[in-house]
């Protein structure tokens, strides 16, 4: 038997820990992955590590087509979302600091931990409900989260997926938060489960697959969980990669944030970048193992 089938979840407990505060104030946000995922739990620390900011933990649940908004919404999708939207939701290890109720510069964001005040604490918690649980999935009662992170943060969807016999490997897409009309979320997500913490996600798009449509970078994801970290810090992701030897075989960061080691280059990098960093973390093996 499942625990959740007799006890409460853990969605208040993981939403917590994954958050930048707690009953005793504002403090660093422990990280903390649901459902025994490790590699997003990793994927998570990367991210926390390079930001110093609270992780978002996600199902890469659903893709809203403009067609299907259209007609279970009657709504056009219009700017960076026209092409298709991502429904990122999980019913527990969500930070509360995704509600983006944080400004910098005149515009939301999720803050360091360390630059959280007291004030966003409070704009958190107001931006948050605390659902009864869906006894469909959780029999043994318990809290969920539900609030919607606000529009317009840049951000970066990562994750590490382990490959029998290749070892771990690093996807990567950057991309921007965006909001829908209270009525037309409310409408896409009764589709999945109205009790959870929704961010609406669209990766930044490139022309070049999977990059060419928000599908086919949900298509090309290799798992249902995802790790989303504030900013488009997918070149730092990449050059950490390098580091520890572990090959990404997607990403949408423009060149000239690309930073590997030069000798890459003569492993193909020049002509064939994604096959080089394969064979060059093959050649030089794991900087810790």
């Amino acid at each position: 038997r499942q625990w959740t089938d007799h006890f409460p979840n853990g969605d208040f407990m993981e939403a917590i820990l994954c958050s930048s505060f707690d009953w005793n104030g504002v403090r660093q946000p422990f990280v903390f992955a649901t459902e025994n995922d490790a590699l997003n739990a990793a994927s998570m620390l990367l991210g926390h590590l390079l930001t110093g900011t609270a992780q978002l933990f996600s199902d890469v649940r659903t893709f809203w087509s403009p067609e299907a908004v259209q007609r279970v919404a009657n709504h056009r999708l219009q700017g960076r979302a026209e092409l298709g939207i991502l429904h990122l939701i999980n019913s527990g290890p969500s930070a509360l600091d995704w509600t983006g109720e944080s400004a910098e510069n005149g515009s939301h964001t999720i803050l360091p931990w360390w630059n959280v005040a007291e004030g966003d604490v409070a704009k958190y918690l107001g931006a948050t409900l605390w659902r009864a649980s869906d006894t469909g999935y959780f029999p043994g009662g318990g809290w969920s989260t539900d609030f919607t992170t606000r529009g317009d943060i840049p951000c970066t969807m990562c994750r590490i997926n382990l490959v029998g016999g290749l070892g771990p490997v690093l996807q990567i897409a950057e991309g921007w938060t965006v909001e829908l009309p209270p009525l037309v979320h409310d409408a896409l997500d009764r589709r999945t489960n109205p009790t959870w913490p929704t961010t609406w996600f669209v990766p930044n798009l490139t022309g070049s697959y999977p990059f060419d449509d928000p599908y086919n970078v949900m298509n090309h994801w290799g798992a249902n969980h995802g790790a989303i970290c504030v900013g488009h810090v997918g070149g730092d992701l990449l050059t950490l990669a390098s580091m520890l030897r572990i090959p990404v075989d997607m990403h949408n960061v423009p060149l000239g944030r690309v930073f590997q080691p030069a000798v890459w280059s003569r492993l193909g990098a020049t002509l064939d970048p994604c096959g080089a960093d394969f064979r060059a973390c093959a050649h030089f093996g794991p900087l810790y193992g």
